[in-house]
Protein backbone atom coordinates (compact mmCIF):
# COMPACT_ATOMS: atom_id res chain seq x y z
CA UNK A 1 0.00 0.00 0.00
CA UNK A 2 0.93 3.68 -0.06
CA UNK A 3 2.15 3.77 3.65
CA UNK A 4 5.00 1.57 2.01
CA UNK A 5 6.35 0.89 -1.15
CA UNK A 6 8.76 -2.26 -1.61
CA UNK A 7 10.60 -2.29 -5.06
CA UNK A 8 12.04 -5.42 -6.30
CA UNK A 9 14.50 -3.84 -9.54
CA UNK A 10 16.23 -5.68 -11.78
CA UNK A 11 19.30 -4.11 -14.20
CA UNK A 12 20.84 -6.21 -16.75
CA UNK A 13 21.69 -3.70 -19.69
CA UNK A 14 26.04 -3.86 -19.66
CA UNK A 15 27.84 -7.30 -18.37
CA UNK A 16 27.08 -7.02 -14.95
CA UNK A 17 23.47 -8.32 -13.52
CA UNK A 18 22.38 -6.32 -10.12
CA UNK A 19 18.72 -6.72 -8.17
CA UNK A 20 17.62 -4.71 -5.22
CA UNK A 21 15.12 -4.26 -2.77
CA UNK A 22 14.01 -0.75 -1.88
CA UNK A 23 11.53 0.67 0.67
CA UNK A 24 10.17 3.78 -0.75
CA UNK A 25 13.23 5.70 -2.02
CA UNK A 26 15.58 3.39 0.56
CA UNK A 27 17.63 0.90 -0.49
CA UNK A 28 17.10 -2.24 1.45
CA UNK A 29 19.39 -4.59 0.03
CA UNK A 30 21.44 -4.53 -3.92
CA UNK A 31 23.32 -7.94 -4.98
CA UNK A 32 25.67 -7.06 -7.92
CA UNK A 33 27.23 -10.14 -10.31
CA UNK A 34 29.96 -9.14 -12.73
CA UNK A 35 31.12 -12.36 -13.84
CA UNK A 36 30.36 -13.06 -17.21
CA UNK A 37 27.63 -15.72 -16.39
CA UNK A 38 24.79 -15.37 -18.48
CA UNK A 39 22.04 -13.19 -16.71
CA UNK A 40 18.85 -15.84 -17.55
CA UNK A 41 20.86 -18.18 -15.46
CA UNK A 42 21.12 -15.71 -12.61
CA UNK A 43 18.79 -13.38 -12.18
CA UNK A 44 16.02 -14.76 -10.61
CA UNK A 45 18.06 -16.88 -7.74
CA UNK A 46 19.56 -13.81 -7.13
CA UNK A 47 16.05 -12.31 -6.53
CA UNK A 48 15.13 -15.21 -4.47
CA UNK A 49 18.21 -14.72 -2.63
CA UNK A 50 18.18 -11.18 -1.72
CA UNK A 51 14.14 -11.34 -0.45
CA UNK A 52 15.12 -14.51 1.59
CA UNK A 53 18.34 -12.87 2.98
CA UNK A 54 16.23 -9.70 3.58
CA UNK A 55 13.29 -11.84 5.17
CA UNK A 56 11.27 -10.70 2.81
CA UNK A 57 8.51 -12.93 0.71
CA UNK A 58 7.48 -12.49 -2.50
CA UNK A 59 4.32 -11.02 -1.12
CA UNK A 60 5.83 -8.60 0.40
CA UNK A 61 6.84 -7.02 -3.14
CA UNK A 62 4.51 -4.11 -3.98
CA UNK A 63 6.33 -3.05 -7.40
CA UNK A 64 8.85 -4.48 -9.80
CA UNK A 65 11.78 -1.78 -11.68
CA UNK A 66 13.72 -3.40 -14.73
CA UNK A 67 15.59 -0.95 -16.94
CA UNK A 68 14.15 -1.11 -20.30
CA UNK A 69 17.60 0.22 -22.29
CA UNK A 70 19.50 1.75 -23.98
CA UNK A 71 21.76 -1.54 -23.56
CA UNK A 72 22.70 -4.74 -24.66
CA UNK A 73 19.89 -6.18 -26.77
CA UNK A 74 20.54 -9.82 -24.72
CA UNK A 75 20.54 -8.57 -21.78
CA UNK A 76 17.81 -6.02 -21.55
CA UNK A 77 15.34 -8.77 -22.89
CA UNK A 78 16.78 -11.16 -20.11
CA UNK A 79 15.86 -8.35 -17.65
CA UNK A 80 12.17 -7.15 -19.02
CA UNK A 81 11.73 -10.47 -19.20
CA UNK A 82 12.38 -11.69 -15.36
CA UNK A 83 10.47 -8.34 -14.45
CA UNK A 84 7.76 -9.03 -16.30
CA UNK A 85 7.82 -12.68 -15.20
CA UNK A 86 7.47 -11.38 -11.17
CA UNK A 87 5.33 -8.67 -11.91
CA UNK A 88 2.83 -10.81 -14.17
CA UNK A 89 1.73 -13.55 -11.52
CA UNK A 90 1.43 -11.60 -8.67
CA UNK A 91 -0.37 -8.87 -10.93
CA UNK A 92 2.13 -6.09 -9.64
CA UNK A 93 2.80 -2.72 -10.72
CA UNK A 94 5.72 -2.67 -12.91
CA UNK A 95 8.06 0.18 -13.83
CA UNK A 96 10.61 0.31 -16.84
CA UNK A 97 13.30 2.67 -16.56
CA UNK A 98 15.66 4.55 -18.75
CA UNK A 99 19.19 3.27 -18.33
CA UNK A 100 20.89 5.89 -18.42
CA UNK A 101 18.30 7.78 -16.04
CA UNK A 102 18.87 4.99 -13.46
CA UNK A 103 22.79 5.48 -13.76
CA UNK A 104 22.40 9.41 -13.11
CA UNK A 105 20.15 8.52 -10.07
CA UNK A 106 22.66 6.06 -9.01
CA UNK A 107 25.63 7.98 -8.66
CA UNK A 108 23.69 10.25 -5.88
CA UNK A 109 25.66 13.70 -7.85
CA UNK A 110 23.82 16.23 -5.79
CA UNK A 111 25.14 19.25 -7.85
CA UNK A 112 26.19 19.48 -11.36
CA UNK A 113 26.17 18.21 -15.11
CA UNK A 114 26.09 14.33 -15.17
CA UNK A 115 26.66 12.39 -18.63
CA UNK A 116 25.45 8.58 -18.45
CA UNK A 117 27.84 6.89 -21.32
CA UNK A 118 27.55 3.11 -22.38
CA UNK A 119 29.86 1.53 -25.12
CA UNK A 120 27.39 0.72 -27.92
CA UNK A 121 30.29 -0.34 -30.21
CA UNK A 122 32.00 1.19 -33.00
CA UNK A 123 32.95 4.68 -31.55
CA UNK A 124 29.13 5.12 -30.67
CA UNK A 125 27.61 5.49 -26.99
CA UNK A 126 24.37 5.49 -25.45
CA UNK A 127 24.26 8.49 -23.92
CA UNK A 128 21.88 11.42 -22.13
CA UNK A 129 22.81 14.30 -20.27
CA UNK A 130 20.89 15.65 -17.07
CA UNK A 131 21.10 18.59 -14.46
CA UNK A 132 21.66 17.16 -10.68
CA UNK A 133 20.26 20.20 -8.32
CA UNK A 134 19.80 19.46 -4.47
CA UNK A 135 19.43 15.30 -5.47
CA UNK A 136 16.32 15.69 -8.43
CA UNK A 137 17.34 15.61 -12.19
CA UNK A 138 16.35 17.47 -14.88
CA UNK A 139 16.67 15.71 -18.16
CA UNK A 140 18.46 18.07 -21.26
CA UNK A 141 19.30 15.14 -23.32
CA UNK A 142 16.81 12.48 -24.61
CA UNK A 143 18.74 9.29 -24.57
CA UNK A 144 20.20 8.45 -27.79
CA UNK A 145 22.56 6.52 -29.65
CA UNK A 146 25.60 8.76 -30.81
CA UNK A 147 28.88 8.85 -31.88
CA UNK A 148 31.79 10.03 -29.92
CA UNK A 149 32.52 13.02 -31.87
CA UNK A 150 28.89 14.03 -32.03
CA UNK A 151 29.03 14.25 -28.40
CA UNK A 152 32.61 16.11 -27.76
CA UNK A 153 30.74 18.72 -29.98
CA UNK A 154 27.33 18.77 -27.42
CA UNK A 155 29.35 19.26 -24.59
CA UNK A 156 31.21 22.03 -25.84
CA UNK A 157 28.15 23.95 -24.95
CA UNK A 158 28.25 23.69 -21.26
CA UNK A 159 30.62 25.84 -19.11
CA UNK A 160 30.34 24.02 -16.32
CA UNK A 161 32.12 20.66 -15.10
CA UNK A 162 30.86 16.97 -16.56
CA UNK A 163 30.66 13.92 -14.40
CA UNK A 164 30.92 11.00 -16.90
CA UNK A 165 29.38 8.04 -15.24
CA UNK A 166 28.97 4.28 -17.10
CA UNK A 167 30.82 1.48 -19.07
CA UNK A 168 31.80 4.18 -21.61
CA UNK A 169 32.89 6.83 -19.09
CA UNK A 170 36.69 5.72 -19.31
CA UNK A 171 36.63 5.74 -23.37
CA UNK A 172 34.71 8.78 -23.29
CA UNK A 173 37.45 10.63 -21.00
CA UNK A 174 40.04 9.56 -22.63
CA UNK A 175 38.58 9.88 -26.56
CA UNK A 176 37.12 13.53 -25.38
CA UNK A 177 39.46 14.79 -23.26
CA UNK A 178 37.99 17.77 -22.26
CA UNK A 179 39.68 18.92 -19.17
CA UNK A 180 36.11 19.87 -17.47
CA UNK A 181 35.35 16.47 -17.97
CA UNK A 182 35.39 14.31 -14.65
CA UNK A 183 35.18 10.33 -14.27
CA UNK A 184 32.50 8.95 -11.40
CA UNK A 185 34.23 7.15 -8.77
CA UNK A 186 34.96 3.45 -10.02
CA UNK A 187 32.30 1.55 -7.31
CA UNK A 188 29.61 4.40 -8.24
CA UNK A 189 30.15 4.12 -12.08
CA UNK A 190 28.36 0.94 -13.26
CA UNK A 191 24.98 0.42 -14.15
CA UNK A 192 23.07 -0.88 -10.86
CA UNK A 193 19.66 -2.29 -9.58
CA UNK A 194 19.65 0.68 -6.91
CA UNK A 195 19.39 3.47 -9.44
CA UNK A 196 16.64 1.58 -11.37
CA UNK A 197 15.08 1.30 -7.82
CA UNK A 198 15.08 5.06 -7.56
CA UNK A 199 13.93 5.85 -10.94
CA UNK A 200 10.93 3.72 -10.14
CA UNK A 201 10.45 5.66 -6.78
CA UNK A 202 10.62 9.23 -8.95
CA UNK A 203 7.75 7.73 -11.30
CA UNK A 204 5.36 6.55 -8.21
CA UNK A 205 6.04 9.87 -6.58
CA UNK A 206 5.02 11.54 -10.08
CA UNK A 207 2.03 9.42 -10.07
CA UNK A 208 2.48 7.33 -12.63
CA UNK A 209 0.90 3.72 -13.42
CA UNK A 210 3.54 1.14 -14.04
CA UNK A 211 1.53 -1.18 -16.38
CA UNK A 212 3.54 -4.05 -17.81
CA UNK A 213 1.49 -5.06 -20.25
CA UNK A 214 2.56 -1.72 -22.53
CA UNK A 215 6.35 -2.39 -21.36
CA UNK A 216 8.70 -2.33 -24.51
CA UNK A 217 12.49 -2.85 -24.49
CA UNK A 218 14.13 0.49 -25.76
CA UNK A 219 17.26 -0.35 -27.89
CA UNK A 220 17.88 2.53 -30.11
CA UNK A 221 20.51 1.18 -32.25
CA UNK A 222 18.95 1.57 -35.65
CA UNK A 223 21.77 1.11 -38.13
CA UNK A 224 21.52 -1.52 -40.84
CA UNK A 225 24.91 -3.10 -39.53
CA UNK A 226 23.30 -3.41 -36.05
CA UNK A 227 19.91 -4.72 -37.37
CA UNK A 228 21.32 -7.19 -39.01
CA UNK A 229 23.57 -8.34 -36.28
CA UNK A 230 20.11 -8.70 -33.58
CA UNK A 231 18.64 -10.63 -36.53
CA UNK A 232 21.33 -12.90 -36.19
CA UNK A 233 21.42 -13.22 -32.48
CA UNK A 234 18.04 -14.00 -32.40
CA UNK A 235 18.59 -17.14 -34.02
CA UNK A 236 21.41 -18.28 -32.03
CA UNK A 237 21.75 -18.88 -28.42
CA UNK A 238 24.34 -16.64 -26.69
CA UNK A 239 26.27 -17.63 -24.05
CA UNK A 240 27.19 -14.45 -22.88
CA UNK A 241 25.45 -11.11 -22.92
CA UNK A 242 28.04 -9.20 -25.48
Amino acid sequence: GWNKMRILAFETSAKAASVALADDGTLVAEVYQNTGLTHSRTLLAMAEHLLQSCEWSPRDVDAVAVAKGPGSFTGIRIGVAAAKGFAWGRELPLYGVSTLEAMALGLGELEGLVCPVMDARREQIYNALFRASGGTLTRLREDRAIALADLKEDLQHWAEPVVLVGDGALLCSRTIGAERLRLAPEHRRHQRAAGVALAAWASICRGEAGDGATLQPHYLRLSQAERERLARLQHTDRKDNE
